[in-house]
């Protein structure tokens, strides 16, 4: 059955920001504490974990570094996902893009994630998506500052400009930014990234 293109642009876009699971190159913060190998086993797993909670009736992209993972992405994550290569540039720049690609699509509510945050399930996915119907912009804080969800229903570049990523300040200037433009924005509950061995354990080591 063809689905209609009105009906594809209507469904929530959910876009996985995701790494390919090579050693070394996920999860060094945590790898330095655990070792390397394990660090990317848990991020194999958080990264599962999280597509698994993803909505069934929401389309599903995972935009991923670096370019050349194609085959290693769909071969770890399945055929059923929409695969595609982050753009150069820091990650304002790669999330931008991101979202440039989905309202190009004419979606007119996505959300974007990444796979640190084991405690995002289905139904915050779900309300998330709801808040955007009456919002500009909904963010999930994460407990480090940053945070683990940014949903739009239009495209915002100025929120993914001059932002100090990995930083404490992340979610601060960001809602400045949010502020500084006249958007309206709801905020999630906050939850916990799983970057060093102290989440992990508070987590239950994911598995």
């Amino acid at each position: 059955m063809v689905i209609p293109a009105e009906a594809h642009a209507k469904k929530p876009l959910v876009i996985a920001m995701f790494k390919a699971p090579q050693i070394g190159f996920v999860k060094t913060r945590l790898g330095r504490e655990i070792g390397m190998p394990e660090a990317t086993s848990i991020y194999r797993q958080l990264a599962e974990r999280q597509l698994q909670q993803v909505p069934e009736a929401y389309r599903t992209e995972i935009h991923f570094t670096p370019e050349d993972a194609t085959d290693e992405m769909s071969q770890w994550l399945g055929p059923t996902h929409h695969y595609i290569a982050q753009c150069e540039g820091d990650l304002g720049e790669k999330m931008n893009h991101a979202f440039q690609l989905g309202f190009q699509q004419d979606h007119q509510r996505i959300l974007m994630i990444g796979s640190d945050c084991p405690s995002l399930d289905a139904t915050t996915l779900q309300h998330a998506a709801d808040l955007l119907t009456t919002r500009d912009v909904v963010l999930g804080p994460a407990t480090d500052g940053g945070y683990y969800l940014i949903g739009l229903r239009q495209s915002t570049p100025q929120l993914f400009e001059d932002i100090e990523w990995s930083t404490p300040r992340v979610l601060a200037q960001t809602l400045t930014r949010i502020r500084t433009h006249g958007l309206s924005h709801a905020l999630l509950e906050e939850k916990e990234d799983i970057d060093d061995l102290a989440a992990l354990t508070r987590h239950g080591g994911v598995v």
